[in-house]
């Protein structure tokens, strides 16, 4: 999708107006990890989009007054954010025309602890995307369409990448690739329930708070040693062939090879990042203790018990949500939250 078909004649009446949206988070199962210009993605990915971990934001737009961004987190004011928002929305002028006409003031708060592991920068672009285009149904007079959502998410690809797979549920496919029809580097959409086995539409997310605290290297600067890697174009070329069994095991239903490939995409993804220059390791001693105690349960047990992880530390722990994982959530709490700084825990779920 160009440019162009996003715009055309845009007559808007702009008004004082309030929104508010809710944004789930969503984890990667087959991961991208290095982007290009304009945040497009060096290889396709596809996720899970989670139910209960979420931001919700309430957007005050200010008819008049200049142009200027205000923020709350959780009732306190953030300035850096605000500054982040305010070139976000120079950036998207192309899109929505009206966006600098006014004052914002946003307030949005997260359903999940800050560096938890699970990605506010997804669910918070989605939210703020989202409520950019209420704005947009009203001043235009128009209802929201199939393509408003794709809109949004081509919108919210543009503040944060993985931001465009949580507009929509269950799993979510974000860059071309052969295997998944309409599939776009531009937004993402929505992998085709038809082809999904009934095994895989309801999973349960723990997520182990190994390490709480700010990463000592952020997800941009990850992305952007990607291009001096010389691993990186053999890893963007594994995650397109990727897709090719993925497309295979959802429709089968084969859960051995999907926990498979969904615990080597995680490896992999800090593989690169320890065969970065400079290298950096983001994961901890309990975050492999985790993976080890998991390996020797499934070993031991033959339950569905697998994990993946994100650009930091803490383990999304994967079971499937089908009324006998009685032993897999009590070995999680009898031998895996002794590895985290609090027996910290997040609970959710994917279910569609």
């Amino acid at each position: 999708m160009t440019t162009q078909e996003f715009l055309g004649k845009q007559n808007f009446t702009i008004h004082t107006e309030t929104v508010s949206e809710s944004c789930p988070s969503n984890i990667a199962l087959i991961k991208y990890w290095g982007k290009y210009e304009n945040q497009i993605p060096a290889n396709p990915s596809i996720s899970y989009t989670l139910n209960h971990c979420k931001t919700n934001t309430t957007m005050e737009f200010l008819a008049d007054e200049p142009f200027s961004v205000q923020t709350f987190l959780a009732g306190n004011e953030e300035v850096k954010f605000a500054e982040k928002i305010e070139k976000y929305f120079k950036n998207i002028e192309p899109y929505l025309s009206w966006i600098l006409k006014g004052k914002y003031v946003i307030r949005t708060e997260n359903t999940f602890p800050h560096s938890s592991g699970i990605a506010s920068s997804a669910s918070g672009f989605g939210a703020i995307a989202k409520c950019l285009m209420k704005l947009d149904e009203v001043f235009s007079g128009k209802n929201s369409d199939e393509g408003s959502l794709k809109k949004a998410s081509f919108l919210a690809r543009l503040g944060s990448g993985s931001a465009c797979r949580s507009l929509y549920n269950g799993l979510v496919v974000w860059g071309e690739s052969d295997e998944v029809s309409g599939s776009s580097d531009l937004f993402a959409v929505q992998y085709p329930d038809a082809e999904i086995h009934d095994i895989f539409k309801s999973f349960n997310d723990w997520v182990l708070l190994i390490h709480e605290g700010q990463k000592s290297v952020s997800s941009t600067v990850g992305h952007g040693l990607m291009k001096s890697n010389p691993y990186a174009e053999r890893r963007f070329q594994e995650a397109r062939e990727n897709f090719v069994p993925m497309k295979q095991i959802l429709k089968d239903g084969d859960m051995q090879s999907f926990i498979k490939l969904v615990e080597h995409e995680a490896l992999t993804l800090h593989a690169m990042m320890m065969m970065s220059d400079p290298a950096f390791i983001l994961m901890k001693t309990g975050t492999l203790e985790v993976i080890n105690k998991i390996w020797d349960f499934r070993r031991e047990t033959g339950l569905p018990l697998f994990f993946t992880l994100d650009a930091g530390a803490n383990v999304h722990l994967l079971f499937p949500d089908n009324g006998s994982e009685e032993k897999i959530k009590t070995f999680i709490e009898t031998e895996l939250l002794q590895h985290t700084q609090k027996n910290g825990v997040m609970k959710d779920i994917m279910r569609f």
